[in-house]
């Protein structure tokens, strides 16, 4: 099954039919064999009725037109039961989860329910009264849970994007093990409506996709406030970019990292901080101290009683249709007193303080997804500690409210993959697609379990957003530099590095901290001038010249190649008296000439 960006160019100009992608669909599942993958597999001959349905109507504008795709048995589709992969718990939803539904209006055609750890409870995939989905990369492995039968669906080449969970990690690990990308979104940003709870407070509607582009194209129709849903909540998307010339990339210190004594796993991360390095990042050591103790409370505080709420009736009714090791997890001891869940909340606040100073200046935190593979026989002697080795780097996330992307970064000749995942706060979700692309493209590696080569050109088109306002920054908002935080918290987007026309000067203005630039333009005498050019959306834009201070204002700048942005410009006569810094090129490069003087 080719990508999602690569069958809709084909539906829309005529290569392949819906009906001839449906029926691809249904094929490969047959040849690939693992019956575990679905709990609900729709009839073929009822898909391709939709499908013709579909074809003879034309796109008419929908982004995902004839897109199959695989629906994780906790999320309600109308037609379908909702099984949660508990039989005793089933039931015949009477509409579509909001997730579902803009799915379907975007022209998706979903082909069946996935398997999964039941209640959506564990991150290994071997949970599940429906069986085990294979790992398709090697069969003796987990597959990763709980979203298993969605990643196993996209890695075998059945559909090419999936919607899983993710609470606790779970559409994330999947990922990592089986060599997809796994794309967890802000916390709020796409609807939980008619999602089965694990954790209603800090679950998340995932995408499993074969490229970034892919599970964002997913991300951009599902995403956006719903009225009915209490735990929707307005957060920015924007919009992925280039990755900026200066990229500050987290990693955890020598001593933190942990990946159980595998030494291709250390091999493979050390591979991608050294890719991340090639694309211009600087390396920051961090203590992830803080972070892996929010780990622990996810299972070891009052969260579990969230995973209780939603299986309480059924507990009480039928323990025994419950898996004992599901029940060990969510009942097998007392549920904490509201004491204790205010003094748990408190601690979560306290961490939250602390991994943000730690993060403060960080674009982006870069983890190993999972520690190392764990083989079907090591999870079934150890349920619960392989399971907890599982989510080591991945249990924190949703509690600190970050968000949160798994890319592939290798594939060794055992079959074993290894991923890592990128992590920023709420609302950072395209900085992260930006830079994730970069990543998967530099890797080079056949997609899931395919045979599939990386698309060229092997990274998201660098474009502004429809309504975006482009704008030229040249000093103290370049990336790395002091006040660059001021553009990507109003969601703005790196476009590219770029100069002026030969007909500008710079200044060192007085004053500061931060030190900041004057950019004039002159009749003559002037030279070109570095410079990146960032997109804002309209809101986002006009909070940000708001607070530009004066001499400062926004003009329009012309760039080398002619066009022209909006940008920063200052007034003449506050260049009186200050240093003319032009001969430098750019603020960046005179800043640096600074500190090695200092």
């Amino acid at each position: 099954m080719p990508t999602l960006t690569r069958l809709l160019a084909d539906h829309l100009d005529g290569t392949a039919t819906i009906p001839q992608t449906i029926a691809a669909a249904y094929a490969r599942h047959r040849s690939h064999g693992d019956d575990a993958i679905f709990i609900t597999l729709r009839p073929e001959a009822e898909v391709l009725a939709e499908a013709e349905i579909l074809q003879a109507e034309g796109p008419k504008g929908r982004r995902l037109w004839g897109i199959p795709i695989a629906v994780k048995d906790n999320i309600d589709v109308a037609g379908l039961a909702t099984t949660a992969a508990c039989p005793a718990f089933a039931y015949q939803p009477a509409q579509d989860a909001s997730v579902v539904a803009r799915l379907r209006a975007a022209g998706a055609i979903i082909i069946g329910k996935t398997n999964l750890d039941q209640f959506a409870t564990g991150l290994n995939g071997t949970r599940s009264p429906y069986g085990v989905p294979l790992n398709t990369l090697r069969a003796d492995l987990v597959p990763g849970g709980s979203s298993s039968g969605s990643a196993s669906a996209v890695a075998a080449g059945i559909v090419p994007v999936s919607l899983g969970t993710d609470t606790a990690g779970s559409g994330r690990v999947p990922a990592g093990l089986q060599n997809l990308v796994g794309l967890k979104p802000s916390l709020g940003l796409v609807p939980t409506a008619g999602v089965v709870p694990a954790c209603r407070t800090l679950d998340c509607v995932s995408v499993f996709a074969l490229t970034v582009e892919d599970a964002w194209a997913v991300l951009d129709v599902v995403a956006g406030p719903d009225a009915t849903d209490a735990f929707s909540r307005p957060v920015p998307l924007g919009h992925p970019g280039a990755v900026p010339p200066t990229i500050r990339i987290a990693v955890p210190r020598p001593e933190n990292l942990d990946v159980a004594g595998d030494a291709g796993a250390a091999a493979s991360f050390a591979l991608a901080v050294e890719r991340a390095r090639a694309l211009g990042a600087q390396i920051v050591p961090l203590d992830m101290t803080p972070l892996y103790e929010t780990a622990r409370l996810l299972y070891e505080g009052p969260w579990v009683a969230e995973r209780y709420l939603a299986i309480q009736d059924l507990l009480a009714r039928d323990p025994d249709a419950i898996l004992p090791v599901i029940r060990q997890v969510i009942a097998g001891k007392p549920l904490p007193d509201a004491a204790a869940t205010f003094a748990a909340r408190y601690r979560v606040a306290e961490l939250a303080l602390a991994a943000k100073a730690a993060l403060k200046g960080i674009d982006a935190l870069m983890v190993p997804t999972a520690p190392r593979p764990v083989t079907l026989a090591e999870m079934a002697a150890d349920p619960i500690g392989m399971n907890s080795l599982l989510g080591r780097y991945t249990n924190f996330v949703n509690l600190l409210d970050m968000c949160a992307l798994a890319i592939p970064v290798s594939l060794a000749a055992d079959g074993t993959a290894a991923g890592i995942t990128l992590i920023a706060p709420a609302g950072h979700d395209a900085v992260l697609a930006g830079l994730g692309a970069a990543l998967h493209a530099a890797a080079g590696l056949p997609l899931g379990a395919t045979d599939l080569p990386y698309p060229t050109p092997g990274t998201l088109p660098v474009r502004a957003a429809p309504d975006a306002i482009e704008i030229a920054v040249v000093g103290a908002h370049l990336s790395g530099m002091p006040l660059n935080g001021e553009l990507t918290r109003l969601g703005a987007t790196f476009l590219r590095a770029t100069t002026t026309t030969p007909d500008y000067r710079l200044f060192a203005l007085p004053g500061g901290p931060p030190a900041r630039p004057g950019l004039i333009r002159v009749g003559s005498g002037g030279a070109t001038i570095e410079l990146e050019v960032w997109s804002l959306p309209p809101e986002g834009f006009g909070r940000f010249v708001a607070g530009i201070p004066a001499p400062l204002g926004i003009g329009t700048l012309t760039l080398a190649d002619g066009t022209k942005v909006k940008g920063f410009l200052c007034e003449t006569i506050a260049t009186e008296g200050a240093r003319d810094v032009t001969e430098f090129g750019g603020w960046r490069a005179f800043v640096a000439a600074q500190a090695k003087t200092a």
